[in-house]
């Protein structure tokens, strides 16, 4: 027994040692992606974090304020109406969207010509290329008074309810909002038409010889079979909604007034514009954290789901 013990401990220390290697290896792969990490996104967070916690201008000499800029950003309202605006967006960046995307790839699924099916996805996935930029200044040609949302209107008969959409203070957020609708439609129904590819289609043979219509369809096999791709939609959407900066800025500007103010656009007022750096730096960190709130959940459902 001793003498397999002993012939034994050479395959061991052979078999540590092969496994510190792969591990030095892997840590080799892995350091440039994690040395970029750490400068491009936990360097800044951390850097954003110690800011928040003083009054400073940007060039100045910092004064610590303590827990003062998270006071504002939770009592200041201007700041909770940046806020309340980007859960209205979250209607037009997600939910639209993906109910849009399901009822469109549900019905290219059905297309029998493969061309009109390749073309009908690269049409929808065209605004998704578009810079958010050029898509907002786009849109507000098209919104203003003579421009073709009020012209195609007077075609139709509805001349009554033309209007410059964008500097009307009731229109401008849903506006806004039918922008992002317009942009993220595509990415929705193209990632969902690719999930409705990989469900078998031996269920939908099965469950039309019992007789199921359509909605039975959708209901008991598309939706079950999409979950992980609606749980990716809906917190990339979510995060857009959140976070949104380019078309605010290139469409409204915030306006009218602050019907249109959304927190992207206000940190970098107050950053770079009021130079308050600090209260800039807390209002980032408190939309990090309502984000996280947010998503992780989602994920968390679409996981123990699969459980």
């Amino acid at each position: 027994m001793s003498t397999t013990l002993v012939s034994n401990a050479p395959r061991r220390a052979a078999a540590r040692a092969a496994a510190r290697r792969a591990d030095l290896t892997g840590w080799l792969l892995v350091a440039p992606a994690l040395l970029a990490y750490t400068g491009f996104v936990i360097y800044p967070l951390a850097t954003g974090i110690q800011y928040s916690f003083y009054d400073w201008n940007g060039v100045g000499v910092a004064t610590w304020v303590g827990l003062d800029n998270y006071a504002t950003v939770f009592t200041n309202p201007n700041l909770l109406g940046a806020i309340g605006n980007s859960f209205v967006l979250i209607a037009f960046f997600t939910i639209i969207p993906v109910g849009m995307g399901l009822v469109l790839a549900t019905l290219i699924r059905s297309m029998r010509d493969g061309l009109a099916l390749r073309a009908s996805q690269t049409i929808l996935f065209l605004p998704q290329i578009i810079p958010l930029a050029a898509a907002g200044i786009a849109w507000s040609w098209m919104y203003a008074q003579t421009g073709a949302v009020n012209q195609i209107l007077g075609w139709i008969g509805l001349e009554a309810i033309t209007r410059p959409w964008l500097a009307d203070y009731g229109t401008a957020l849903p506006a806004v909002g039918l922008i992002g609708s317009w942009v993220l439609t595509g990415l929705c129904t193209v990632l969902l038409l690719t999930g409705i590819g990989k469900i078998d289609t031996s269920l939908y043979e099965a469950i039309r010889l019992d007789g199921a219509g359509w909605f039975r369809e959708f209901i008991t096999i598309t939706l079950p079979g999409l979950r992980q791709e609606l749980a990716v939609l809906v917190t990339l959407t979510v995060i857009a909604a959140l976070s949104t900066f380019d078309i605010i800025y290139t469409s409204t500007q915030g306006g009218p007034g602050r019907a249109t103010l959304v927190p992207g656009l206000l940190i970098y007022r107050i950053g770079f514009t009021q130079s308050d750096v600090g209260l800039a730096a807390a209002f980032g960190i408190v939309m990090m954290v309502l984000v996280l709130a947010v998503v992780l959940p989602i994920q968390r459902l679409s996981r123990a789901s699969d459980q």
